[in-house]
């Protein structure tokens, strides 16, 4: 088999399923022209679920990845190329790494539960009361602030889930416009996307590259290189649009009540919440450690339900589909991407990687640049930088980006969260992150 084939027909699809997420709502409008439940407008509802597009894609590139392997084996024997092309799409499929998905998965569904928002939600009104503004402002920009950059401590998924439910519990309303809610959205998926990089574990793009090139030999290395950048870029970028939207943000605040069914959950409830993010999170890297955790915390749920909500398992499957698509599609892109790398110069590769993560997902995008043998230190923190800045201009630009978008795109109306909307509201907070990236010194 031709391996140049498979690689350009995987950029081909990649190229499609880009084009496609800009899409969707083309493809929800189609279904909508068909009887409810018929099978063509049930495919066209389908194709517009972005958390099914690379998935989908990635099922027609292994559909003509086992084709080719057939028609290699043919010379064998009809039976023989059907047993020796399925070894073979299963060989492919079982060489690349699903532990990122299935790591998104797992701690979205964790991270979602009723105690860790509840404890969430303390730690964010004990900082909103700290800011001297109104209420409802200030518990706006503690959640815009505080919730991305602990990201850096239970990584960016499970930060991007506990900030958009808050948020779509407490902002996304009737009463909030339109605009507020996409300008909300694009600064949450930057501020997500830079918020994690005070650890060197916890942003993909980061930990893709950290122990190669040594990110994780200092534990203040990242806060001094990039963290403290982010942070200025996060609380300006948040403070900024909080004023302007402060018409939409006047008055007092106070939380949106909850299920008045459930008990509030105990502290040990919470506490072995805590202990199972944090043995998910240690052992992010080893699939079958943090999936039996996951087990067992499922059980633990089980047997105290009457602390619970339901446990967001289909939003977080479906966002694990997406990003397996996207391992799966993204692996065939190095052919053509890191000879693009390793043509930029520093500054050239600062601006490229924030325009390539766009296209693809940012973690990939400094994987293949940790590839590149030779880099400057200077090229180094321009990519990664880059990667970084960029992770929220699109849903694939950045892993977590597809929990956040599957939580709140039911608060959009029923054509769902435009990319394009998306693009444009992250342009402010994404150019005041390359701003400060670029500007303020590495301490």
């Amino acid at each position: 088999m031709e391996a140049s084939s498979v690689e350009w027909v995987g950029a081909i699809l990649f190229a499609l399923a880009v084009v496609h997420t800009f899409l969707v709502k083309k493809f929800e409008h189609l279904a909508h022209k068909y009887p409810l439940g018929s099978p063509t407008g049930n495919l066209f509802h389908y194709l517009g679920e972005v958390e099914i597009v690379f998935g989908f894609w990635a099922a027609i590139f292994i559909f003509y990845y086992y084709w080719q392997a057939f028609f290699h084996h043919l010379h064998d024997g009809f039976g023989a190329a059907i047993s020796h092309a399925g070894h073979d799409a299963v060989v492919f499929l079982e060489s690349l790494n699903f532990t990122e998905p299935a790591f998104v998965f797992v701690i979205m569904a964790m991270a979602g539960t009723r105690p860790i928002i509840k404890l969430s939600e303390k730690m964010i009104v004990f900082v909103s009361k700290l800011i001297p503004l109104p209420g409802k402002m200030s518990f706006y920009i503690s959640a815009m602030v505080l919730g991305p950059l602990l990201g850096s401590f239970i990584t960016e998924p499970a930060a991007m889930t506990v900030t958009a439910i808050i948020l779509l519990k407490n902002f996304y309303s009737k009463e909030m416009s339109q605009k507020f809610k996409y300008a909300t959205l694009g600064l949450l998926f930057v501020n997500v996307s830079i918020g994690g990089t005070l650890t060197f574990f916890a942003a993909p793009p980061v930990l893709m590259v950290a122990h190669k090139w040594g990110f994780d030999q200092n534990f203040f290395y990242m806060i001094k290189t990039f963290g403290y950048k982010s942070f200025v870029a996060v609380v300006l970028a948040s403070v900024t649009i909080a004023m302007f939207f402060k018409k939409e943000l006047q008055g007092s605040f106070e939380l949106r009540p909850d299920n008045s069914e459930k008990v509030a959950p105990p502290w040990w409830v919470t506490a072995f919440h805590l202990f199972c993010l944090f043995l998910v999170v240690f052992h992010a890297h080893h699939m079958v450690a943090f999936l039996g955790v996951f087990l067992f915390f499922l059980g633990f749920t089980a047997m105290t339900e009457e602390y619970q909500d339901a446990i967001k398992l289909k939003e977080a499957l479906l966002v694990g589909f997406f990003l397996g698509g996207l391992v799966t599609l993204g692996s065939q892109q190095k052919f053509w991407l890191q000879p693009l790398l390793a043509s930029m110069d520093s500054l050239p590769l600062f601006f490229g990687a924030t325009g390539l993560t766009a296209l693809t997902d940012n973690a990939a995008l400094t994987y293949l640049g940790s590839l590149v043998e030779g880099l400057s230190d200077s090229a180094k923190y321009n990519l990664v930088a880059g990667a970084v800045a960029g992770g929220g201009l699109t849903v694939i630009a950045n892993a977590p980006n597809p929990a956040g978008f599957g939580i709140l795109k039911e608060s959009f109306g029923p054509d769902g969260i435009s990319p394009i909307g998306l693009l444009k509201s992250a342009l402010f907070p994404t150019i005041l992150a390359m701003i400060f990236l670029q500007i303020l010194p590495s301490l």
